[in-house]
Parts: C-alpha cells; structure tokens; sequence
C-alpha cells in the first residue's frame, strides 16, 4: 500500500520453506523467479494463451505480496515463500522450458489489476483437479485455450472484470519505511499514508478517531489518531510513527481492505485536491510542492516525457523543468509554474495512469479479430501513447494480437 505505483522488483527473496519454519532464503532475478515457478506449476506443452494466461496470474500474485509488503510487514526477511500452502512453487536450482522462459522476458513486469484499483491483483489459482478454489484453474485454462479463448478471456473467466497494466516500473526492491520517525510537525507524502490508512483502519477499530483532512500534515488530529492505533495494537503510545508502528499501519490496512485477498477491497489513489489560489513556481515550498512533485515522480515512471524529480518540498529548476515537460505533453503554456489547469492536468492523469493500462479490451483494435467477442457500445476508437520500452522497427510483431489472429 505504501508505494502509490506498484513496480517489478529486480530480484526477490523466496524462504524454502513455510513462512514461520527454519529455512533458506534466497534471493534471485525477479524473471527468473517467474521462469522457475511457470516451470514448476504448468506445463509447456499447453496452449501458449494458457501459458500467458497462467504466468500473468503467477506474475500478479508475487507482484501483491511485494506491493503489501505482506511478509515483510510482519517482520520476516523475505518477500514470498515457495511453500503452495501460502504461495507458489519455487523449486531452487531448477532448469526452465524453452517457450515458458521466452513468455516471461516479456510479460514480467505486467499484470492484472481490477479497474479502479492500484494494486496487483492477489491472483489465486490452483490445478483445478486434485484442488479447487476460487481463482484460476490451471487446467481449466489449457481447457478454455483449446476452446479458442485469448489469454485475456481466459483471465476474465476466472477473475471477472480486471484490466492488463503493462511495462510497470523496474526497480529495486526498498522499505516503504521512509527511514525517519515522521512526527507532529511533518508534512508530504509519507503523513498522506498514514492517514490514509489510519481513517481506513478505522472504520473497523471506531476508537481511532477520523482525521477530517487528509492534507498531508502531521497535526493534533493526526497525532491523536495514532496514538489511539498504538494503544489498540499494543504499541508504545508516543504519537510517532516509527518503524513498528509503520508496518503495523501497514499490516492492518492490509487486512481491513483484503488488499492480499482476490476479494480486495482496493487501494486507490491518493485524493491530492488543488489549494490554490496562487500558482506554485520555482522558489517556493511546502507541502504543495511535495504533492506535486509526488504526482509527477508517479508520471514519470509512465511517460517517458516527464523527467523525475525528487519529493523534497523545494520547487528547484528540475521541478519546473518537468512541469514544463507536462505541460507540453497536456498541450498547456509552458509556463513552468502550476496554476489550477496544470494541476488538475496532472492529477487526472496521475489517478488515471491511463496510458499504461489496457483498461479494456473490447475497446481495442486488436480486440475485433477475437471470434465471439462482445462488440463495444464504445464506438471511439483506443489510442495508447505508452513507449512500449523497446524501439519499434519494419519487421516488429505483437504477440498479443499474433495470438488473437490464431
């Protein structure tokens, strides 16, 4: 919960074992991690929209348990186990198929997500035989592809409406703990969390009291509301949010919303409201410049226009030069500072993050060949300005529609 942007990290650390059993920890490449399991739970011989039906699932999973930080949060020094009870198989040292690995190398870092929410969807399947359950069924699947069914029919058979985010952000794997006590008197992004997840918290514990304004700033009302978690939850009741308490916050907004579970309740986006009246330029700070530089590091993880920044409350010339950036990408003056319509440009664009997101597939093109399909009441045509992160040259295919056309 605590990232807004979901990423694929570039390695992972799997326990060989059962979450609380004495065991070894390994860390690999994030890809060869998905290539181990694909390897180990379907077979290569299947029907290739099963196959990425199967790893985009696989995929999704192990990106929710990275994004809720579910074991880390409970102060384990592992992302996943490879123990089926609570994850997937994960055989060390194995060997991958030829054709599961070629998949992987370019469905890794996407996944499925419900439309609304931010968060990896958590996935479940199970072999369908021997074991049922209320997700994917493996040969099911491989049923359904030999039906004629695309990987994304496949996937909404299972999971119902859910949307493909593709070519997520890589990067390393960090604490979402910023490092720091943050305390009354802070202000940015980091107390936009805590109270975002101490009001939702706190429709399952009433004795929290609401925070009326999430704006960002550690106030009385703020500081009220975490004393009262950490005297819930047994914690020293200092009103600062250190690293236990953090992770608590962490674990518990996990729970009350499901975020871990296929019936999630979903973590949207942050409500970051413009307080003008006056534009934001260079020279100033606070904690409007933080939402702002907040939103457009999101921005720049997605559109490759924008350059990041750093959230640091301090409106620098790099900070303008990516509002410029945005404003020449929203066909606005290039002005450099941020009035109402350049805030609002980039606020819609940062809860919609719409063009890394194949929201729906009846609307695109490449939809139209899928014998069967429901036709769109949409009649306007998709566009997607994503750089798909490789250049295209004469020659290029998309395995996506390659797939749709057999």
């Amino acid at each position: 919960m605590p990232t807004v942007t979901p990423f694929a990290p570039q390695k992972i650390t799997v326990h060989l074992g059962a979450p609380n059993t004495p065991a070894e920890n390994v860390t690999v490449e994030f890809p060869d991690y998905i290539k181990n399991v694909a390897s180990s739970e379907i077979y290569p011989t299947w029907n290739e929209s099963a196959l990425r039906a199967n790893i985009l699932a696989i995929v999704s999973f192990a990106l929710n348990r990275v994004y809720t930080e579910f074991y880390r949060s409970r102060g384990y020094d592992f992302d996943i186990t490879n123990n089926t009870a609570y994850d997937q198989a994960f055989v060390n040292g194995r060997s991958f198929f030829t054709n599961i690995s070629r998949l992987v190398d370019e469905l890794f870092n996407s996944y499925i997500r419900r439309p609304g929410f931010v968060e990896p969807l958590a996935a479940k399947y199970c072999n369908g035989t021997t074991v049922t359950c209320e997700g994917l069924s493996q040969w099911g699947s491989q049923e359904l592809a030999q039906q004629g069914y695309n990987s994304i029919q496949i996937l909404k058979s299972y999971y119902g409406e859910i949307e493909i985010v593709s070519n997520a952000p890589i990067q390393n794997y960090t604490s979402s703990y910023p490092g720091n006590p943050i305390r009354r008197g802070n202000i940015g992004p980091y107390v936009v969390v805590i109270q975002t997840e101490l009001n939702r918290i706190s429709q399952n514990y009433p004795a929290i009291p609401k925070i009326p304004k999430i704006d960002g700033i550690f106030g009385e009302k703020t500081e009220a509301a975490v004393v009262a978690f950490q005297e819930i939850f047994n914690l020293q009741p200092d009103g600062i949010v250190g690293q236990a308490t953090w992770y608590a916050l962490v674990r518990l907004y996990t729970a009350v919303t499901n975020l871990a579970e296929l019936q999630s309740q979903g973590q949207t986006f942050y409500n970051i409201a413009w307080a003008g009246p006056n534009p934001i330029s260079q020279g100033d700070r606070g904690i409007r410049v933080e939402q702002l530089q907040y939103m457009l590091r999101v921005l720049s993880s997605y559109i490759s226009d924008i350059p990041p920044v750093a959230v640091d409350g301090i409106f620098g010339p790099a900070t303008r030069a990516a509002v410029v950036a945005a404003q020449q990408r929203f066909e606005l003056p290039q002005t450099g500072s941020v009035n109402y319509e350049t805030w609002e440009a980039i606020y819609n664009q940062f809860i919609g993050i719409e063009d890394t997101t194949l929201r729906d597939f009846e609307h695109l093109p490449i939809t139209a060949a899928v014998s069967g399909a429901p036709r769109s009441r949409n009649t306007a045509p998709a566009h997607m300005t994503q750089f798909p992160g490789t250049p295209l040259s004469s020659g290029d295919r998309d395995p996506i529609r390659q797939e749709v056309r057999r």
